[in-house]
């Protein structure tokens, strides 16, 4: 198996699948008529509840950079699980992630959502202290306490690795290790100096809209001409964008600049990243490390959307920028432009979803036809089911797994 990346065999059997997808005037022969997907998987809620509890609080997260922990005792505390985690830097350097829970009473042991530890966190109740390696460190009133077995009541730890500067958490303490996870895209991206990049940028908000609704939108391109006709658009060739599905429910789909000189304005001057192929320079890669990380990535920076459930009609959405090392000081000024171009992008995107989540409540959404073009959206039903276990999901909600053939 591929490790170190692109290499120029892989880059030149993307540009002609590209070619070939310009090229089609109809769906390839052979290709399934995809079922279509039910329309309750996004309005039922012993759905939401089953999904979430069984597929969102059991796979590996992206949860935070590694610029947001940047000295031992830096901690954020993370909002996206069954509970409230601590993901804290440690004095020896490495970063864990615990719930934030102090093992007395339930009380929480941080409660600032970031900030930087003392030598000992201490529950603001009873005064119970834990080191920043998540041991109990201290118990308030000793004399109460002689029998108390410290090495027993650490804070109960969550699984915590890291894949480049993206620190990813799981709940799930039998799951596959994240460097597993992720083989089936990462063999991909692994030529990126992902150790390097730097946070750029980030903002967290709530979407009015069921989580689905907004991680399908970043699943096509299909929506290009209407929503974003000033924007992407008139950069990209949806007719050309070639979908490549890979395991664990990943994806990519990879649309080619519409002129093949184009070069972004607004990146003139900024660093790139080393080692970019022409996939990235004349292309635009959008990943989904699934289940809810895109990453578009350019030579010059790579614009993320996470997206996390918060109810049935509720989802965090978080947009984040990562780019080369600047150096000392603070981070160009042409990123302000950027930055603000690409959530204009978002905000297009978002102006749908809200308005949508009212009619996919409707009677008049019974199921979702999906397009050739929209397999993408097909696969990640597939693998959220596969995640949950066929035989768990109500029959009139399952998605049968039409694609095998086709993932790569």
């Amino acid at each position: 198996m591929m490790t170190s990346g692109l290499d120029a065999s892989t880059v030149t059997e993307w540009e002609a699948r590209v070619a070939t997808e310009r090229k089609r005037t109809g769906r390839p022969q052979g290709f399934p008529e995809l079922p279509d997907i039910p329309g309750g998987r996004y309005n039922d809620r012993a759905f939401f509840d089953l999904e979430r509890r069984e597929m969102w609080q059991r796979c590996w997260l992206y949860a935070a950079h590694v610029d947001q922990l940047p000295e031992p005792g830096s901690f954020i505390v993370w909002h996206h699980g069954s509970a409230p985690i601590l993901i804290i830097r440690g004095d020896d350097g490495e970063i864990r992630a615990f719930y934030n829970t102090c093992r007395h009473r339930g009380a929480p042991v941080a409660r600032s959502d970031s900030g930087r530890a003392g030598a000992a966190l201490v529950c603001g109740y009873h005064g119970w202290s834990y080191d920043r390696q998540g041991g109990l460190r201290a118990v308030s009133e000793q004399r109460d306490w002689q029998d108390i077995d410290p090495s027993c009541r650490g804070l109960v730890g969550v699984r915590c690795e890291r894949y480049g500067n993206w620190i990813f958490v799981c709940e799930d303490l039998q799951a596959e290790p994240l460097q597993d996870f992720l083989a089936p895209i990462s063999r991909y991206l692994n030529h990126l100096p992902l150790e390097t990049l730097r946070l750029v940028d980030r903002r967290e908000f709530t979407v009015q809209s069921n989580v689905k609704v907004l991680i399908d939108n970043f699943l096509e391109a299909y929506h290009f001409k209407l929503l974003h006709g000033g924007t992407t658009d008139r950069i990209f060739d949806n007719s050309g964008t070639s979908v490549h599905l890979w395991g664990n429910g990943h994806s990519m789909m990879l649309s080619p600049n519409r002129r093949d000189d184009w070069v972004d304005p607004g990146t003139i001057g900024m660093p790139e990243m080393a080692n970019c192929t022409n996939i990235e320079r004349n292309f635009n890669p959008s990943y989904n490390l699934f289940p809810n990380l895109i990453v578009p990535i350019a030579p010059s920076g790579i614009p993320c959307v996470a997206m996390w459930p918060k109810t049935l009609r509720t989802s965090a959405m978080e947009v984040l920028w990562f780019a080369p090392d600047w150096g000392d000081g603070p981070r160009d000024p042409l990123w302000d432009k950027r930055i603000a171009n690409f959530d204009r992008i978002v905000d297009e995107d978002i102006q749908f979803a809200e308005p949508m989540q009212a009619s996919v409540e409707s009677p008049g959404l019974r199921s979702i036809p999906l397009s050739y073009q929209e397999r993408r959206i097909y696969h990640w039903h597939v693998e959220v089911d596969r995640r949950i276990g066929p035989a768990r999901v109500p029959t009139h909600l399952r998605v049968a797994d039409e694609l095998g053939a086709y993932v790569e």
